[in-house]
């Protein structure tokens, strides 16, 4: 079974691996499919839009005799992220509590 994942998300998981060392589309689509099915045709609509939205910009690295396009997280990038990660926690919280009848330290404090 496989759980549908949305934009956010897919957001989320991009500026995360990019935020982990500057890294190139092809790359991306790779790391992106070990927790998610993705198609690069998918994948480049979204690094655009996260570029456009100043969370990324690009450059290009000569590979082989071709350019290789890079991206980079900016610093609104990782203001972005860090606003996904918080809200992964709280998110990723209160469905512990419900699936699994877990409940985090982080509800316990909000309840309190």
């Amino acid at each position: 079974m496989s759980f549908i994942t949305g934009t956010d998300l897919l957001d989320a998981i991009v500026l995360a691996l990019v935020s982990q060392e500057g890294t190139y589309g092809y790359k991306i689509t790779q790391e992106v499919r070990t927790v998610m099915d993705i198609s690069e045709s998918t994948l480049y609509p979204v690094l655009r839009r996260l570029q456009k939205d100043n969370y990324l910009e690009t450059y290009d690295v000569s590979y082989n005799g071709r350019n290789r396009r890079y991206y980079k997280i900016t610093a609104n990038g990782m203001i972005r992220l860090d606003n996904y990660r918080r809200d992964w926690l709280n998110h990723r919280s209160k469905l512990d509590a419900i699936l699994l009848g877990i409940q985090s330290t982080m509800t316990k404090d909000t309840e309190e």
